[in-house]
């Protein structure tokens, strides 16, 4: 294992700051800024796993966004699944209200704009494996190109320290324009609705208008105002609210236009929030079901012409069900969608196995099962709703019957871990860590089901490192660090 001296304390300071002063932050409780962990040196992967990421990921974004309109499909497969777990029914229930039944659909005015983070692992034995689907609240496209950002400044300033810590002095760094693209694909898209529903002068004079709706006091705002600062750039004009202040601040305009008190017109709904129920809990409210209120603020934004992501269609189809629902169709089923055979199995060859919670499968699990070689997962996003080896058994002899289906069982995926050592930098202070492993998300924007950049939707990358014993990866609240990617010729 390759041995490197430590940085200087100088060095870190300096490119510390530097990330503060580009963004690369989370908000503390006393509104000052902390500099998000990150390494010193870009992760390697060989040039073709990475490509054949770009090449399949927009063929998963296109899967996930003709789901998400097929809503027959997504009231049959997903039935169950609503009696086991309380916010998915109330997803569910939203979702029948905005679309109708089998016997009766209705079709919101919205505009569907899917931007998706797919999150893959490259397995030692099976190669890159889809790991989840983000289609709500699926950042940090800023914060991917502003690391490989980082890495390049790192690379220009102090190259002997640099190249001590890059893992291979002949990987070349992949280009990474998350931030840019991103914009680029919210601004078309807010300029097509603006363009699309004028229907007075007035409207001439319309300013392309974006609406983030936010968590109130979340500490990820940094990541939020870097894309905002990118469309104001493009001419869009960017406005933040959270689902309480909308509650009280939405009317319908002219030709159903979605109306925001002391602005005006909306074209694009940006969900930043509404992954979980305490999104749409105030307790100002006295409601008999508990979030009803502003959870109907979000139907009523999609009964608007505005383009909206996620909407409650994309929500459930980037669900872990649903995500191990497709992952055991037979390839054939995939022709539903518009799918042919080696495109189908081409989608299938990254997406990872996956078990049903029934009998038989905890049956299977407690006496057949390489325990350690799986992951239950419910229906939570984010971070924390993962359960692993031996608490898996106490966990699903926890459950009862009616709540099997908010389960699921997913194959373990073990990454490459990095064989060089790796400087972490966290709190301006370095530690170095051996057998790190990095997950990566692959970003997309269609709209209406068309890509929105000249690379089928690819729009860019997030890297996230972590230590291989850690479970949690997370930037905020676990054991990750911020990541950039350099390209090797072939796997060394």
């Amino acid at each position: 294992m390759k041995q490197s001296s430590p940085i200087s304390q100088q060095i870190i300071d300096q490119v510390t700051e530097w990330a503060i002063m580009h963004g690369v932050a989370f908000r503390q409780p006393d509104s000052s800024a902390k500099h998000c962990p990150f390494s010193f040196a870009p992760m390697t992967m060989p040039r073709e796993v990475f490509e054949h990421l770009i090449k399949v990921t927009p063929l998963l974004t296109q899967l996930i966004s003709r789901v998400s309109e097929d809503h027959d499909f997504l009231q049959s497969a997903l039935a169950d699944v609503a009696q086991a777990d309380p916010f998915f029914a109330r997803l569910i229930s939203l979702h029948r209200q905005a679309h109708g039944h089998a016997l009766q659909r209705l079709t919101p005015a919205r505009k569907p704009l899917l931007i998706m983070r797919t999150d893959f692992m490259d397995d030692r034995q099976h190669g890159a494996k889809v790991i989840e689907f983000n289609g709500i609240a699926a950042g940090m496209a800023p914060f991917g190109q502003r690391a490989t950002e980082l890495h390049a400044f790192i690379r220009a300033q102090w190259p002997s320290d640099h190249a001590n810590w890059q893992a291979d002095q002949q990987a070349k760094p992949a280009p990474n324009q998350g931030l840019a693209q991103l914009a680029s694909a919210i601004a078309t898209t807010a300029k097509t609705i603006a363009a699309q529903v004028k229907v007075s002068d007035a409207d001439v004079q319309h300013q392309p208008t974006f609406l983030m709706v936010i968590q109130e006091g979340e500490a990820n705002v940094y990541d939020q105002h870097l894309l905002e600062v990118a469309l104001q750039k493009l001419g869009v004009r960017t406005v933040r609210r959270t689902f309480k202040q909308l509650s009280t601040e939405l009317t319908t305009g002219a030709n159903k236009r979605l109306m925001l008190a002391n602005v005006g017109a909306i074209d694009v709904v940006y969900l930043r929030a509404g992954y979980q129920y305490v999104d749409y809990y105030s307790p100002m409210q006295q409601e008999s079901v508990c979030c009803q209120t502003l959870s109907q603020t979000r139907l009523f934004i999609e009964q608007h012409h505005v383009a909206v992501n996620a909407t409650f269609s994309q929500q459930l189809a980037t669900s872990k069900i649903m995500q191990m629902i497709l992952t055991t169709m037979p390839v054939q089923d995939f022709a539903r969608w518009g799918f042919n055979f080696e495109q189908a199995q081409l989608i299938k060859s990254v997406l990872t196995e996956m078990k049903p919670i029934n009998a038989e499968t905890i049956n299977w699990f407690n006496t057949h099962a390489a325990q350690h070689d799986w992951v239950l997962k419910n229906q939570g996003e984010g971070g924390g709703h993962c359960i692993f080896g031996q608490q898996i058994s106490e966990k699903l002899q926890q459950l009862t019957p009616q709540e099997y289906s908010a389960w699921a069982l997913m194959q373990r995926l073990y990454p490459h871990e990095r064989e060089a050592l790796t400087v972490a930098i966290r709190d301006s202070k370095q530690s170095i860590i051996s057998g790190l492993v990095s997950e990566i998300g692959i970003f997309t924007a269609f709209f209406d089901d068309s890509p929105l950049t000249e690379m089928n939707g690819y729009t860019g990358y997030l890297i996230r490192s972590k230590p291989a014993q850690e479970n949690e990866g997370g930037i905020y609240s676990g054991k990750g660090i911020l990541d950039s990617l350099a390209l090797t010729a072939s796997d060394n």
